[in-house]
């Protein structure tokens, strides 16, 4: 068994699986919205996008055009001594998956904008590794969007800041974005930390299942408290009017320094696209939604 060849035949299958079918907990999120929306505008477009992702689903195409930046997660048990150049892997991974699924070309240099033409090169796909117990190795795929991604936001607030500034700051933001991160949005939120860590916390937090809450309470009413306000906005789908303008909110958090507290914000559009595996130290493997 070579792992690497396990590796990039999971890979290639999340990278298809992430753009062509949307997890069921964000399906069934949407259509709670499409029940409830008060907004002709907002029930027209949501229904549309239900449309959109029944027929992706049913016939094998991408959700979105914009099939987004590669990002990969990895949890690798610290059990079994995986030994895998994940850069290699991915990269072969990605460029496949370009002419195969197909992706859009997305990636070009931030300068002068040229185009790799296969979505890697310039330090791409995005690769970010962590420990886990056990023995097994878990990837999950997010190809993640500009118009979303182009929300992002990191502040670095004052320890005597708490939750209501926290709250003031995020809804603020998704008043500033309006419709252009392609609502209603799943909301990632880093909390603490240090600056670059809040921002990647942010970004594991679309990872979670919708409609779960976070295991600390002052957290879970935290996403409670800012999913019901940020439903007040009225910015509704797409920016267009309506009750929906976020499906979910999700908080990610770590100590952080007494003199010092990071908050890192990232938008999610509508399409919050994410398929996860979970691969044996034999080489057998099993597809997760997470």
């Amino acid at each position: 068994m070579n792992i690497e060849e396990v590796l990039f035949e999971v890979a290639v299958e999340l990278i298809d699986r992430a753009v062509k079918v949307l997890p069921r907990d964000v399906e069934d999120a949407l259509r709670r919205a499409y029940e409830s929306e008060v907004s002709e505008t907002g029930l027209k477009i949501l229904e549309a996008i239900l449309l959109n992702v029944k027929t992706a689903r049913e016939e094998g195409r991408l959700i979105c055009q914009d099939t987004g930046s590669p990002v990969f997660f990895v949890e690798e048990g610290v059990a079994y001594p995986w030994r895998i150049d994940y850069r290699k892997v991915f990269t072969r991974a990605v460029s496949e998956a370009t002419e195969k699924t197909p992706l859009r070309p997305n990636i070009v240099h931030p300068l002068t904008r040229v185009n790799t033409g296969d979505n890697t090169g310039f330090g791409n796909p995005i690769i970010h590794i962590s420990k886990a117990t056990g023995p097994l190795l878990k990837v999950s795929f997010m190809p993640k969007g500009a118009g979303s991604e182009n929300m992002s936001s990191l502040h670095m607030l004052t320890p005597s800041e708490g939750a209501e500034s926290i709250k003031r700051i995020v809804l603020s933001r998704v008043v500033e974005a309006g419709g252009m991160p392609c609502p209603p949005t799943v909301i990632g939120i880093g909390i603490g930390g240090t600056a670059d860590e809040a921002m990647l916390m942010a970004k594991k937090a679309l990872l979670k299942p919708l409609g779960k809450r976070n295991r600390d309470p002052v957290l879970a009413r935290l996403e409670e408290e800012l999913l019901e306000e940020i439903n007040q906005t009225g910015i509704g789908p797409m920016g267009l009017g309506g009750r929906w303008t976020c499906l979910d909110v999700k908080v990610e958090y770590a100590g952080c320094h007494t003199a010092s507290l990071p908050l890192a914000i990232n938008f999610q559009c509508w399409a919050a696209r994410r398929a996860s595996a979970v691969i044996e130290p034999d080489g057998s493997y099993r597809v997760v939604q997470p």
